[in-house]
């Protein structure tokens, strides 16, 4: 039987919190790997061992676990008795029909009373595999690293290992409602809220049937591939062109694009509310556009009664871009649709608004009306990933054993 040993490092310093946020990184390893043979997982002296049954599939297993927030990196290992002859059997059976040309070997003991140190295990592994391999010592630049891992019951060996996002587990940080634009930054503020350990509820405005429904479709798809990191996701779907309509109507032209910002958050902050979230969460960045001055921001910040969050604030578009690519939502992102802001845009939008200028455009709307209007016309959609996954009360992590 094959072994993933998941390590974690921020979790390590939460103290007497601690077993709640391993508890979470063990039911989200479980939901994610969910179908690939993944049996169960235990907490072991300080990091989560999976185990893995004969036919695992270890290729979806090893993309899956890259995307779970709290690790700091992983490995496909093996599992013998905690005995020096015993792991060098173990590593001479596993180092049938592998070739390389240098490597070395690095343990970590994290039962002290094994009566051989660290440097001892390495030298004498070292020795074992030099001799089976011919392979030549590299402590710098080695082709392949043995990692070891002595725990007071077993010793897990592995070649190599898996970088892990870092970050906390996604659900220990509470909720949150990000307005998803279908552009290039509100995925990528998304995925930095779910690296916190929040859980994300998305939220999108469009403008059918004044546009068509390419933006929805976007949304779609961007929750879809957002999904990966977080397994559950909900998208609320919300109809802004007779909002839109409205301000046209009633509002001077340069305050049209604050005056829609003030609405969104407005209804977002009535669907966090109804999905129990603090905090509403956006992907602007400062002056990137007209409506992200600071100027602004602070008039549309004014409208609600709770935290927006803009983890991007200060962050410039080709970092950004680096990170969409990296996540996969570049590609869905910058293809072509007809966003809602786009519609009724002003030639000439007000760069620096204040309060009393948005508090005289307001007085010609409705806007408690307005908001439960487009409240009343929502559509909320349901994502899962994997799709074959139990539902997270059935995913309960084997009991604690050290």
């Amino acid at each position: 039987m094959s072994y993933v040993v998941v390590h974690y490092n921020e979790i390590g310093l939460k103290g007497k919190n601690q077993p709640l946020f391993l508890r979470r990184l063990a039911v989200n390893l479980l939901r994610a790997t969910a179908g690939t043979g993944v049996r169960r997982a235990d907490e072991r002296s300080g990091r989560l061992v999976l185990s893995l049954s004969r036919d695992a599939d270890w290729p979806t297993i090893r993309e899956r676990v890259r995307c779970i927030f709290g690790i700091a990196n992983f490995s496909l290992a093996e599992r013998t008795e905690p005995d020096l002859d015993a792991l060098k059997a173990g590593v001479d059976r596993a180092l049938e029909g592998r070739h390389f040309e240098s490597f070395k070997v690095t343990t970590r003991r994290a039962y002290k009373p094994f009566p051989l140190k660290s440097e001892e295990i390495n030298r004498d592994l070292g020795a074992a595999v030099q001799g089976r391999t011919g392979a030549r010592v590299d402590l710098e630049h080695p082709e392949v690293t043995l990692h070891v891992e002595v725990l007071p019951r077993e010793i897990y060996f592995s070649f190599g290992r898996e970088a892990g996002p870092g970050g906390l587990p996604v659900g220990v940080s509470g909720s949150v409602v990000v307005l998803l634009s279908g552009g290039i930054d509100s995925p990528v503020a998304a995925h930095r809220l779910m690296k916190r350990g929040c859980r994300a509820v998305f939220v999108h405005f469009h403008s059918h049937p004044f546009q068509d429904g390419t933006s929805r479709q976007k949304a779609a798809d961007l929750v879809q591939c957002l999904t990966r990191f977080q397994h559950l996701s909900r998208l609320y779907l919300v109809p802004f062109g007779e909002v839109q309509r409205e301000i046209v109507s009633r509002a001077p032209g340069p305050l049209r694009v604050v005056l829609y910002r003030r609405f969104m958050v407005r209804i977002a902050s009535e669907i966090a509310r109804r999905e129990g979230a603090k905090a509403l969460v956006t992907g602007e960045s400062l002056g990137q556009v007209a409506s992200q001055t600071l100027d602004n921001l602070a008039v549309v910040e004014e409208a609600v009664g709770m935290p927006i969050l803009r983890p991007l604030i200060g962050s410039d578009k080709e970092e950004i871009v680096q990170q969409a690519r990296a996540l996969r939502s570049y590609e869905i992102s910058i293809l072509p649709d007809q966003d809602c802001c786009s519609l009724f845009a002003p030639r000439h939008p007000a760069t620096f608004s204040n309060l009393e200028e948005i508090g005289k455009a307001e007085s010609n709307l409705q806007v408690n009306a307005l908001v439960r209007m487009a409240l009343d016309q929502i559509e909320i959609r349901g994502f899962e990933f994997p799709e074959s996954a139990p539902s997270e009360s059935s995913v309960v992590p084997a009991a604690s054993t050290t």
